[in-house]
């Protein structure tokens, strides 16, 4: 028998963000679910606390590479509370730059990918792990994805594609939010769909679900936005990486979603910006979500080698020392359109006229 500890370093969340709102360790809990059926010792702490507890061997997680830092504070403080532990990284920064991890904390072991090739993966969570009640769950129908964006790690962290064909053995919780990089990509996805729809759990209530990534809107058609919305899904995303002129196809997304009964409160669209796409090109994608009536989720873009963030949000100004600035953006621009965005949603959950919560926003008809 191993006594194993689990750590979640303190990740700088924040604490209004909707892309966060969700978020649970859940490969930890994958794992530490997979070594308690082996009969191991498992603990699961979140941040850096002094505990008593025996350890033979550490597990820590990592996030985004440019929160890199709090991998290494984690390590460095559970190295010293135990020395003589096995010390193991994981998780998307771990993946991506195994190199610059294991230079920061050269007494560790680095791992890519999943865990022992994804043993835990369909694996039924023991939720006692957290010792806290919990109404929701993070479920993956897929791993992998098969576009080859080049913003985006998951492809290279997970080169092949791989589904399920159902989730039901593992669902626990009355919501389930879906983590897929690409949920519509499942071969299965409309099956899977259907039987969330006729779940039910204990004393026959239903599932409400939430996808945490974007649809992807070549594979939005108006009969996968019924299925959706018959098996309860919140919030449906749909993301616009590419230029303004794929705005007929979102459009199309847009007014599917609506068909079926989702309105102005319910529907986002994911944009991706301080990208390749130019600052005039952005706000006109924002202004075309205006005229639609949908809100709009935006991404700062980060490179995948970034290994700090300290932008700070606010009127202040900041050079590339302070966060990532694209080449054919600046700063000024970055904080303008993060702006424009607040504005404009709140104008729309308002259902001001015109979208309109400040003055000063360029139109172009679509």
């Amino acid at each position: 028998m191993t006594n194993i500890l689990l750590v979640e370093p303190e990740f700088p969340l924040p604490d209004k963000s909707r892309n966060h709102s969700h978020f649970l360790p859940i490969g930890l809990l994958k794992i530490g679910t997979w070594h308690r059926r082996k009969g191991d010792r498992v603990r699961l702490v979140r941040g850096l606390h002094s505990t008593r507890v025996k350890a033979d061997r550490i597990l820590i997680t990592s996030l985004f590479t440019y929160w890199s830092e709090a991998v290494h504070a984690a390590a460095q403080f559970y190295h010293r509370r135990y020395p003589e532990a096995q010390i193991e990284i994981g998780g998307i920064y771990a993946s991506l730059m195994a190199g610059h991890c294991q230079e920061a904390v050269p007494f560790a072991q680095i791992h890519q990918g999943l865990y022992r090739n994804g043993v835990a993966e369909s694996i039924r969570i023991d939720f006692s792990l957290l010792q806290e009640y919990l109404d929701y769950q993070i479920v993956h129908t897929t791993r992998g994805c098969t576009r080859h964006c080049a913003f985006c790690g998951t492809w290279r962290i997970e080169p092949e594609f791989t589904w399920k064909r159902s989730i039901i053995p593992e669902i626990q919780k009355p919501r389930v939010v879906f983590y897929d990089n690409n949920l519509l990509a499942n071969p299965h996805i409309d099956d899977i769909l259907r039987e969330l729809k006729e779940y039910r759990l204990a004393q026959g209530r239903r599932l409400t679900c939430e996808s945490q990534s974007g649809f992807d809107l070549r594979l939005l058609t108006p009969h996968r936005a019924r299925l959706l919305r018959d098996a309860r899904f919140k919030y449906p995303r749909i993301a616009w990486d590419g230029p303004y002129k794929e705005w007929p196809t979102v459009r199309e997304c847009v007014n599917a979603l609506k068909e079926v009964g989702y309105g102005r409160k319910d529907i986002f669209v994911f944009m991706i910006y301080n990208h390749h796409l130019s600052y005039a090109e952005m706000r006109a994608k924002l202004d075309a979500c205006r005229r639609w009536k949908v809100r709009v989720i935006d991404c700062r873009y980060r490179p995948l080698d970034q290994t700090f963030d300290r932008y700070v949000p606010g009127p202040k100004a900041q050079t590339a020392d302070d966060y990532y600035i694209h080449p054919t953006w600046s700063d000024l621009q970055v904080r303008r359109f993060r702006r424009a965005v607040r504005h404009q949603n709140i104008a729309i959950l308002l259902n001001l006229p015109n979208g309109r919560y400040v003055q000063g926003c360029e139109s172009r008809k679509v």
